[in-house]
């Protein structure tokens, strides 16, 4: 088990800028091992006006920072490392809350190990891990989501492909946990897809998805240059996915994805539509220059 020391366990305002400011991103770290590589709504805060988020963290080594939370409002962004207890993973690309478990959610790394996790206070417990199915050679993962319809769960992930010659690979599958907490996952079912934006070379067709609660997939897309940059993103609406009460997937992919935003300078890696809500909070990994997060209405039914 890794603990945090008191002082960088210490909650610290890193984002000031207003909402509906001329840049509306708020800093939540400012180097590679504080960079955001996925995000996990938790809940609202006391009085409302906030999000409470999981942020995962793609470091490698042990006792470096693998799952911090962060409080986000319209003026201010406060973040706070979790101790972490269990076998650590590897560069986590994504999380996400499994619905109707609250505290209790899945996270994924690069090589598509998944790990699901129960947060209590400032902890996190490793409850059980495995790896994702149908892995193909060469499949390098930034992206997971769930999907919940009466009872049933679904899951998507996807490679995140990498410029013209390789596209993503989105892939669909139900989703069942084992009485000991194992993940278990049924027939997969998979679709190839290119982002529209940005078109520079190694685009990462899909950095992230996200589900709204009409089923409409919304997916980041990402340009990365090296580790200084630059950057460019871009989140679009890939198609639909559908989970019938049998637990029959079915995904459709939009042969041209509709852009909803554009964000150059930036590298995003997060995408998570807030319940309730027609927004989506994003999240940066910006490698050496650190991490943002903001929030944009891309989430409508």
């Amino acid at each position: 088990m890794t603990w945090f020391t008191a002082t960088t366990a210490l909650l610290t305002v890193l984002g000031t800028a207003p909402a509906g400011a001329a840049d509306t991103w708020q800093q939540v770290g400012t180097d590679s091992r504080s960079g955001v590589s996925g995000l996990a709504y938790e809940g609202r805060t006391e009085d409302g006006d906030g999000v409470n988020a999981l942020v995962v963290h793609d470091n490698k080594k042990s006792g470096q920072p693998r799952l911090s939370r962060i409080t986000y409002t319209e003026s201010s962004t406060v973040i706070a490392p979790l101790a972490w207890d269990g076998a650590e993973p590897v560069d986590l690309e994504a999380v996400e809350p499994i619905p109707g478990m609250p505290g209790e959610y899945l996270a994924v790394t690069g090589r598509g190990i998944l790990y699901r996790v129960k947060v209590v206070d400032t902890t996190a417990t490793v409850v059980d891990y495995t790896p994702l199915p149908a892995i193909a050679e060469g499949d390098d993962f930034e992206s997971f989501a769930l999907v919940a319809r009466g009872g049933m769960f679904a899951a998507l992930w996807a490679d995140r492909g990498a410029g013209a010659g390789r596209p993503a690979t989105l892939y669909a599958a139900p989703l069942s946990f084992a009485a000991w907490g194992q993940p278990l996952f049924g027939a997969v079912s998979q679709r190839t897809y290119r982002s529209s934006s940005p078109t520079v070379d190694g685009t990462r067709h899909i950095s992230d998805i996200t589900v709204t609660d009409s089923g409409r997939i919304v997916v980041g897309s990402a340009g990365d240059a090296g580790d200084d940059g630059p950057f460019d993103s871009a989140v679009s609406d890939a198609g639909r996915v559908t989970l019938s009460a049998a637990g029959r997937v079915r995904i459709t992919l939009a042969e041209s994805p509709t852009v909803l935003g554009t964000f150059p300078g930036y590298k995003v890696e997060a995408v998570e539509c807030l319940p309730g809500s027609a927004d989506a909070l994003l999240g940066t990994d910006d490698e050496n220059l650190g991490g943002y997060v903001r929030t944009v209405p891309v989430c409508a039914t």
